[in-house]
């Protein structure tokens, strides 16, 4: 493989020295850029695009075409693995994803198996493959996946955007059906990653979406413990160099402490916990990601300066930080705006790093 022209990113998540503050954003490849749209109008549908390698790597560079990033992320969504678990994804105009198939009844929870990436999930295997030739070792890829628990939440409910209602009930009422589901899709998630790795990605996110609708036991039991079986399980080492693990549970500021225990290298933040805070309660366990409030660029570019500035100073001095937004990107950000803020961070980080 292609030397590492620009490895600022890794080494921040190992929380080794580096000269500025690395930046990348979630969803940065998105409907924010109109690039990305004429791509997706070609593909004729958002499942398409994830499933057409080609596509999903001319997405996947479009941003850095643009910006000077310091990582791309997989083209991909969430869903895929539950997808490939035969439970019927797809995505109704205007709705979202739904399942043609949510997990209701005990034998078909009983009958779920763990999908091979080499399988159903090939496709995503393939695009890794390929991002990581185009990148021609510009800068490092990003692999992902869904937590078990947020999964979980799309498998049962049947779609996002409930109450959670239907997967709590199971969560209280049959925990032992809901840990069966959420132990599979654990080894799941973990093979994935894996294939991932193997595939080219040089480091690894485990989205936790939903794990803040959790009560604080029920966070414990149904989505963290199985979030550390997963870093566990990861590959550490690929092409002599260590494969960082970043865990991100929104809403999760209340088990910042717990979180860093688990062995990932970074945790990432959203915006309700301040990340100097933050920095305090984990010490140097685990390097920090993220918390620019996605909304904030929709603003002027002097009020975008003015806030990455102040997270950069909440964070401070030392290494170990990763500046990221603290949920993805919205669809409304005009793409010059998000272009103001990755230009603050390099200009305005330096001075944290000498």
């Amino acid at each position: 493989m292609t030397h590492l022209k620009n490895d600022t990113f890794l080494r921040a998540l190992l929380r080794q020295p580096t000269e500025y503050t690395p930046v990348w954003m979630m969803r940065q490849a998105g409907r924010y850029l109109p690039e990305y749209n004429a791509t997706r109008k070609r593909a004729g549908s958002f499942m398409s695009l994830c499933k057409n390698p080609d596509l999903a790597t001319e997405v996947t560079l479009q941003p850095l075409a643009r910006f000077p990033l310091d990582a791309a992320i997989l083209f991909s969504d969430i869903l895929t693995v539950p997808d490939a678990m035969g439970l019927g994804l797809y995505f109704a105009e205007g709705e979202g994803p739904k399942f043609e198939r949510p997990l209701r009844e005990e034998w078909e929870i009983r009958d779920l198996t763990v999908p091979d990436p080499a399988g159903n999930l090939k496709y995503v295997i393939d695009a890794v493959s390929q991002i990581r030739r185009a990148l021609d070792g510009s800068v490092p890829l990003i692999g992902f996946s869904g937590s078990p628990w947020t999964l979980a939440t799309y498998m049962i409910e049947g779609q996002g955007g409930t109450d959670f209602l239907t997967i709590k009930k199971m969560a209280y009422a049959r925990p032992d059906l809901l840990h069966h589901v959420l132990d599979i899709t654990a080894q799941a998630v973990t093979i994935y990653l894996n294939a991932q790795i193997e595939a080219g990605a040089q480091a690894v996110m485990i989205f936790d979406s939903w794990g803040g609708a959790l009560s604080h036991a029920a966070y414990r039991e149904f989505s963290l413990q199985y979030m550390e079986k997963i870093v566990a399980g990861l590959t550490k080492e690929r092409e002599g160099r260590r494969v960082p693990s970043i865990v991100f549970t929104k809403g999760g500021g209340l088990w910042l402490e717990a979180m860093a225990d688990i062995g990932a290298d970074a945790l990432g933040l959203d915006w309700t916990i301040d990340i100097g805070e933050a920095r305090k309660r984990v010490g140097d366990k685990v390097a920090l990601q993220g918390n620019f409030d996605p909304a904030i660029l929709l603003a002027m570019p002097e009020a975008i300066e003015r806030e990455t500035a102040a997270v950069l100073a909440s964070y401070g001095h030392g290494h170990g930080h990763v500046f990221n937004l603290g949920h993805g990107i919205t669809q409304h950000t005009p793409p010059e705006n998000a272009g103001v803020m990755i230009e603050a961070v390099r200009r305005l980080s330096r001075q944290y790093h000498v």
